[in-house]
Protein backbone atom coordinates (compact mmCIF):
# COMPACT_ATOMS: atom_id res chain seq x y z
CA UNK A 1 0.00 0.00 0.00
CA UNK A 2 1.57 3.57 -1.01
CA UNK A 3 1.53 5.90 1.80
CA UNK A 4 0.77 9.47 1.52
CA UNK A 5 2.89 11.74 2.56
CA UNK A 6 1.59 14.28 4.91
CA UNK A 7 2.59 18.03 4.65
CA UNK A 8 4.04 19.49 8.04
CA UNK A 9 1.43 21.11 10.24
CA UNK A 10 3.79 23.88 10.79
CA UNK A 11 6.97 25.56 8.86
CA UNK A 12 9.83 27.35 9.73
CA UNK A 13 9.78 31.49 9.73
CA UNK A 14 12.13 34.10 10.35
CA UNK A 15 10.98 36.69 12.42
CA UNK A 16 12.45 39.28 14.98
CA UNK A 17 16.03 37.92 15.03
CA UNK A 18 14.64 34.35 15.87
CA UNK A 19 13.12 31.16 14.65
CA UNK A 20 9.17 30.69 15.01
CA UNK A 21 6.80 28.35 13.51
CA UNK A 22 3.92 29.36 11.19
CA UNK A 23 0.97 26.70 11.42
CA UNK A 24 -0.99 25.70 8.77
CA UNK A 25 -4.15 26.89 10.91
CA UNK A 26 -2.87 30.33 11.08
CA UNK A 27 -1.35 29.82 15.09
CA UNK A 28 1.95 31.34 15.31
CA UNK A 29 4.31 29.38 17.78
CA UNK A 30 7.72 30.61 19.32
CA UNK A 31 9.95 27.46 20.49
CA UNK A 32 11.69 29.93 22.54
CA UNK A 33 9.12 30.95 24.81
CA UNK A 34 7.02 27.83 24.33
CA UNK A 35 4.29 29.56 23.77
CA UNK A 36 1.11 29.87 21.13
CA UNK A 37 -0.18 32.91 19.37
CA UNK A 38 -3.63 33.34 18.00
CA UNK A 39 -5.43 35.65 17.21
CA UNK A 40 -9.30 36.81 16.48
CA UNK A 41 -11.19 33.84 17.45
CA UNK A 42 -14.68 35.59 17.76
CA UNK A 43 -15.98 32.90 20.50
CA UNK A 44 -19.57 32.68 20.15
CA UNK A 45 -20.48 34.95 16.53
CA UNK A 46 -22.84 32.30 15.45
CA UNK A 47 -25.17 32.91 18.57
CA UNK A 48 -24.55 36.62 18.39
CA UNK A 49 -26.13 36.11 15.29
CA UNK A 50 -28.95 33.92 16.53
CA UNK A 51 -29.77 36.83 18.74
CA UNK A 52 -30.29 38.90 16.23
CA UNK A 53 -32.34 36.85 14.04
CA UNK A 54 -29.75 35.50 11.46
CA UNK A 55 -29.66 32.01 12.95
CA UNK A 56 -26.42 30.00 12.28
CA UNK A 57 -25.06 26.32 13.95
CA UNK A 58 -24.37 27.26 16.92
CA UNK A 59 -21.30 25.46 17.34
CA UNK A 60 -18.47 27.54 15.62
CA UNK A 61 -16.85 27.80 19.84
CA UNK A 62 -16.82 24.17 20.16
CA UNK A 63 -14.71 23.92 16.33
CA UNK A 64 -12.41 27.36 17.12
CA UNK A 65 -11.37 25.63 20.77
CA UNK A 66 -10.68 22.30 19.62
CA UNK A 67 -8.56 23.87 16.51
CA UNK A 68 -6.40 25.55 19.63
CA UNK A 69 -6.49 22.08 21.62
CA UNK A 70 -4.85 20.75 18.63
CA UNK A 71 -1.95 23.56 18.05
CA UNK A 72 -1.19 23.06 22.06
CA UNK A 73 -0.56 18.92 21.20
CA UNK A 74 1.22 19.86 18.59
CA UNK A 75 3.02 22.42 19.58
CA UNK A 76 3.48 21.32 23.16
CA UNK A 77 2.94 25.17 24.43
CA UNK A 78 2.99 26.32 27.94
CA UNK A 79 1.93 29.99 27.09
CA UNK A 80 -1.31 31.01 25.04
CA UNK A 81 -1.03 34.39 23.83
CA UNK A 82 -4.58 35.35 22.53
CA UNK A 83 -4.60 38.81 20.91
CA UNK A 84 -7.66 40.37 20.80
CA UNK A 85 -11.07 40.09 20.09
CA UNK A 86 -11.17 36.50 21.31
CA UNK A 87 -14.74 37.01 22.08
CA UNK A 88 -16.92 38.17 19.63
CA UNK A 89 -19.20 40.46 22.26
CA UNK A 90 -19.03 41.39 25.95
CA UNK A 91 -21.66 38.84 26.03
CA UNK A 92 -20.73 35.95 24.66
CA UNK A 93 -19.00 33.86 27.90
CA UNK A 94 -22.42 34.26 29.80
CA UNK A 95 -24.12 32.83 26.02
CA UNK A 96 -21.59 29.66 25.91
CA UNK A 97 -23.21 26.48 26.01
CA UNK A 98 -21.78 24.42 28.46
CA UNK A 99 -19.90 21.42 26.36
CA UNK A 100 -17.85 24.66 25.12
CA UNK A 101 -17.55 26.37 27.92
CA UNK A 102 -15.73 23.20 29.48
CA UNK A 103 -13.54 22.99 26.58
CA UNK A 104 -12.48 26.84 27.46
CA UNK A 105 -11.87 25.89 31.40
CA UNK A 106 -10.00 23.20 30.27
CA UNK A 107 -7.78 24.85 28.21
CA UNK A 108 -6.62 27.87 30.41
CA UNK A 109 -6.52 25.39 33.68
CA UNK A 110 -3.59 23.54 31.73
CA UNK A 111 -1.60 26.19 30.18
CA UNK A 112 -0.83 29.64 31.34
CA UNK A 113 -3.23 32.02 29.39
CA UNK A 114 -3.04 35.75 28.46
CA UNK A 115 -6.15 37.50 26.87
CA UNK A 116 -5.35 40.97 25.07
CA UNK A 117 -8.38 43.02 24.96
CA UNK A 118 -9.73 43.47 21.14
CA UNK A 119 -12.12 45.97 20.27
CA UNK A 120 -14.91 43.42 19.91
CA UNK A 121 -13.57 42.17 23.69
CA UNK A 122 -12.45 45.60 25.48
CA UNK A 123 -15.04 45.17 28.59
CA UNK A 124 -15.06 41.14 28.27
CA UNK A 125 -14.52 39.97 32.04
CA UNK A 126 -12.41 36.60 31.54
CA UNK A 127 -9.96 37.21 34.43
CA UNK A 128 -11.03 33.64 36.05
CA UNK A 129 -10.31 31.83 33.05
CA UNK A 130 -6.43 33.33 32.72
CA UNK A 131 -4.94 37.01 32.68
CA UNK A 132 -6.18 39.75 31.05
CA UNK A 133 -4.20 42.87 29.39
CA UNK A 134 -4.45 45.40 27.77
CA UNK A 135 -0.77 44.67 25.62
CA UNK A 136 2.04 43.09 27.04
CA UNK A 137 5.68 42.83 25.62
CA UNK A 138 7.25 39.07 25.88
CA UNK A 139 11.31 38.58 25.37
CA UNK A 140 11.54 42.09 22.98
CA UNK A 141 8.09 41.24 21.09
CA UNK A 142 5.11 43.55 21.95
CA UNK A 143 1.79 42.35 21.59
CA UNK A 144 -1.21 44.22 20.99
CA UNK A 145 -4.63 43.66 19.23
CA UNK A 146 -4.31 46.02 16.38
CA UNK A 147 -1.14 47.45 14.84
CA UNK A 148 0.26 50.91 15.83
CA UNK A 149 1.63 53.04 12.73
CA UNK A 150 4.78 53.92 13.72
CA UNK A 151 5.99 51.16 16.09
CA UNK A 152 9.33 50.70 15.68
CA UNK A 153 9.94 47.71 17.71
CA UNK A 154 9.24 43.83 17.28
CA UNK A 155 5.32 43.56 17.47
CA UNK A 156 2.42 41.01 16.86
CA UNK A 157 -0.70 41.74 16.25
CA UNK A 158 -4.38 40.90 15.04
CA UNK A 159 -7.51 42.90 14.12
CA UNK A 160 -7.66 42.85 10.34
CA UNK A 161 -8.40 39.00 9.21
CA UNK A 162 -5.72 39.18 6.54
CA UNK A 163 -7.28 37.13 3.66
CA UNK A 164 -4.33 36.13 -0.08
CA UNK A 165 -6.40 36.40 -3.25
CA UNK A 166 -3.87 34.71 -5.84
CA UNK A 167 -4.34 33.37 -9.21
CA UNK A 168 -1.71 30.30 -9.36
CA UNK A 169 -1.87 28.24 -13.18
CA UNK A 170 -5.18 29.47 -13.78
CA UNK A 171 -6.60 28.46 -10.24
CA UNK A 172 -7.77 31.29 -8.03
CA UNK A 173 -6.77 30.74 -3.79
CA UNK A 174 -8.08 32.58 -1.88
CA UNK A 175 -6.24 31.65 1.96
CA UNK A 176 -6.25 33.17 5.29
CA UNK A 177 -2.37 34.43 5.81
CA UNK A 178 -0.50 36.71 7.65
CA UNK A 179 1.21 39.76 6.96
CA UNK A 180 4.94 40.57 7.87
CA UNK A 181 6.41 44.32 7.33
CA UNK A 182 9.92 44.44 7.02
CA UNK A 183 12.81 47.01 7.78
CA UNK A 184 16.50 47.04 7.62
CA UNK A 185 16.76 44.89 10.00
CA UNK A 186 14.37 42.03 8.50
CA UNK A 187 11.13 41.06 9.44
CA UNK A 188 9.65 43.08 12.46
CA UNK A 189 6.36 43.33 12.58
CA UNK A 190 2.93 40.59 11.98
CA UNK A 191 -0.36 40.89 11.81
CA UNK A 192 -1.83 37.07 12.13
CA UNK A 193 -4.38 35.49 10.72
CA UNK A 194 -8.08 35.20 12.47
CA UNK A 195 -8.25 31.84 13.80
CA UNK A 196 -11.96 31.31 14.44
CA UNK A 197 -14.22 29.31 12.64
CA UNK A 198 -16.68 32.00 11.45
CA UNK A 199 -14.19 34.56 10.61
CA UNK A 200 -14.33 36.73 7.49
CA UNK A 201 -11.46 38.73 6.15
CA UNK A 202 -9.91 41.73 4.45
CA UNK A 203 -7.79 41.69 1.58
CA UNK A 204 -4.16 41.26 2.95
CA UNK A 205 -3.06 44.53 0.55
CA UNK A 206 -5.45 46.42 1.41
CA UNK A 207 -4.49 50.23 2.10
CA UNK A 208 -5.86 50.09 5.83
CA UNK A 209 -3.01 46.98 6.05
CA UNK A 210 -0.59 48.77 4.06
CA UNK A 211 -0.95 52.01 6.35
CA UNK A 212 -1.10 50.18 9.97
CA UNK A 213 2.15 48.24 8.96
CA UNK A 214 4.53 51.84 8.32
CA UNK A 215 7.18 52.44 8.63
CA UNK A 216 8.17 49.06 6.04
CA UNK A 217 10.44 48.43 3.36
CA UNK A 218 8.83 45.80 2.13
CA UNK A 219 5.05 44.06 3.20
CA UNK A 220 4.24 40.46 2.12
CA UNK A 221 1.82 38.00 2.71
CA UNK A 222 2.71 34.47 4.54
CA UNK A 223 1.37 31.30 4.60
CA UNK A 224 2.00 27.64 5.11
CA UNK A 225 1.34 25.85 1.89
CA UNK A 226 2.67 22.35 0.95
CA UNK A 227 5.27 22.10 3.92
CA UNK A 228 7.11 25.16 3.27
CA UNK A 229 6.46 29.18 4.05
CA UNK A 230 4.72 30.62 0.96
CA UNK A 231 5.47 34.06 0.48
CA UNK A 232 3.52 36.78 -1.81
CA UNK A 233 4.69 40.58 -2.29
CA UNK A 234 1.97 43.20 -1.21
CA UNK A 235 3.90 46.35 -1.20
CA UNK A 236 7.40 48.13 -1.46
CA UNK A 237 8.74 51.21 -0.52
CA UNK A 238 9.45 53.47 -3.82
CA UNK A 239 12.37 55.01 -2.19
Amino acid sequence: MRRIRQAPVMVPLSFAGEDWLLMRSGALFRPRQKCLLVSDLHLEKASYFASHGQMLPPYDSRETLARVADAIRETGARRVYCLGDSFHDDQALSRMEPYAAGMLASLTRSTDWVWIAGNHDADCNSSDLGTVVEEVEDAGVVLRHRALPGETRPELSGHFHPRLRVTVRDRRIRRACAVIAAGGNGPMRMILPSFGALTGGMDAGDPAIVEAMQPARTIDAALAAGGRLATFPLWRATA
